[in-house]
């Protein structure tokens, strides 16, 4: 089986890939693919104004932060025996978490209930839901631990 784990570099989305490991047998996952989405920069506010050089930039900071979320994800399967893929989409987050299940015939994607967009967004929360209604797969949602009462 084919797993996505969806990152937006939050600790709730490391928390969903480490509840992944957690419960899963690693012999029946034969491979996982950790996807992190950066939104186009032409949603990015006042896009227009950039020049080429910022507009590159600032591209890049984006996919540099996604690179990092990817890279830690992915340490947190490290000799556990699945083949681990790394994969930068650019989108919208639902949709690409998606698309990317619909593309490697997955057959479980991994979301945090809730988390940050890379670049400080809130992402997670409408993304699992929909990533939920309309993945071609089951979907394990991970919610974040209660913060303790006071």
């Amino acid at each position: 089986m084919h797993v996505i784990v969806a990152t937006d570099g939050s600790r709730q989305s490391l928390a969903a890939a480490k509840q992944l490991k957690a419960f899963a047998d690693p012999a029946k996952i034969t491979e996982i693919s950790v996807v992190a989405v950066v939104r186009p920069l032409a949603s990015v506010a006042f896009a227009d104004d950039l020049s080429e050089k910022q507009g590159s930039w600032a591209t890049g900071s984006f996919r540099e932060a996604a690179q990092s979320a990817l890279d830690t994800i992915a340490a947190v399967y490290d000799g556990w025996g699945p083949k681990v893929n790394k994969r930068i989409r650019s989108g919208s987050a639902a949709n690409e978490i998606i698309k990317a299940a619909e593309q490697y015939d997955a057959g479980l994607v991994v979301v945090a209930a809730g988390g940050r967009g890379i670049g400080g967004s809130v992402l997670v929360g409408s993304t699992a839901q929909r990533v939920q209604h309309y993945a071609p797969c089951p979907v394990l949602v991970v919610r974040p631990k209660p913060k303790p009462k006071r």
